[in-house]
């Protein structure tokens, strides 16, 4: 699980520590304890799992970043929803809001529940993103620039680097709107079970429905999840490998100030080493300087 989560009810960051802490106080904790004393001692551990499930079960945010998104340090000690609403802020709290109806404890956003001044933490989010959004009961993926009665596919968010992990590493995904609305206003637990949707993200993302709804990460067919992303662009460059590593299951260093021929040289290479597919080289345009790696 992350390392940071927000508590939903309350609006506050809460470190690993604090989220044990919670846990320690709350209702279903003692329910825990008091069938803990009273059951089969050969389903004691069965509850245990079970009951701490459910009770950290938590939502990601997808989404693209804006002006005034919040960082770690604006948040920490606050309440966001006591925060004066800049517009990044005003996306954090709608999501953590939408969490709470949808019954969710915790959430987490990758602008603020990360501390990017620590070079190792913010290597080992990067190494465990994919799994965090995997892990996660819900992923709400927000469409800033779709209105309510627009199509997902015209969308920015199909066109970022890093979106495309955050669309094929969930089970359940719920797209909103500009104005926080479910998509088309389908009730639906989880749109990627919706075929016209699974029609739309087809279309906009030119990735198989197979590989939508029951991905998994490695070097399976190497080149075509290469080819996924050749279209998408990131604000660091470095970050056109960096938002790869997660769908091919590769834990590469992190060298934020590299060039993306550098880091996009090491990834090639990593795939080659590992898949021995050098149909990855194999491209219409362009000359690589990496067509040797």
């Amino acid at each position: 699980m992350p390392t940071r989560l927000l508590h939903t009810h309350t609006g506050v960051l809460c470190t690993r520590h604090a989220q044990l802490t919670q846990f320690m106080s709350s209702q279903q904790y003692k329910r825990l304890v008091s069938l803990c004393t009273t059951c089969d001692p050969n389903k004691r551990m069965e509850l245990v799992h079970t009951a701490i499930l459910k009770y950290f079960e938590y939502v990601t945010l997808s989404h693209r970043w804006g002006e005034d998104e919040p960082s770690l340090r604006d948040i920490e000690g606050h309440r966001i929803y006591d925060i004066s609403a800049k517009e990044g802020f005003k996306k954090l709290q709608a999501f953590c809001l939408v969490a709470f109806e949808r019954d969710f404890l915790w959430a987490w956003s990758d602008t603020c529940c990360i501390d990017k001044d620590s070079s190792a933490e913010l290597q080992e989010a990067i190494g465990s993103m994919f799994e965090w959004y995997r892990r996660s009961s819900l992923t709400i993926a927000y469409l800033s620039d779709v209105p309510d009665t627009g199509s997902l596919g015209n969308s920015e968010w199909f066109r970022r680097g890093w979106t495309l992990q955050e669309l094929l590493a969930p089970g359940t995904v719920l797209f909103y709107t500009q104005n926080w609305s479910l998509y088309k206003n389908l009730m639906s637990s989880n749109h990627k079970t919706d075929i016209a949707v699974l029609e739309e993200l087809e279309r906009a993302t030119g990735v198989d429905s197979w590989f939508l709804t029951r991905f998994s990460p490695g070097m399976d067919d190497a080149r075509s999840r290469l080819q996924w992303a050749s279209l998408r662009r990131t604000t660091r460059p470095e970050d056109i490998a960096y938002s790869l590593f997660g769908i091919f299951n590769l834990h590469l260093p992190v060298l934020y100030g590299e060039s993306a021929e550098n880091a996009l040289g090491r990834l090639l290479a990593e795939i080659i080493s590992q898949s021995s597919d050098t149909s990855v080289l194999d491209w219409v345009g362009e000359a690589s300087r990496f067509h040797s790696c």
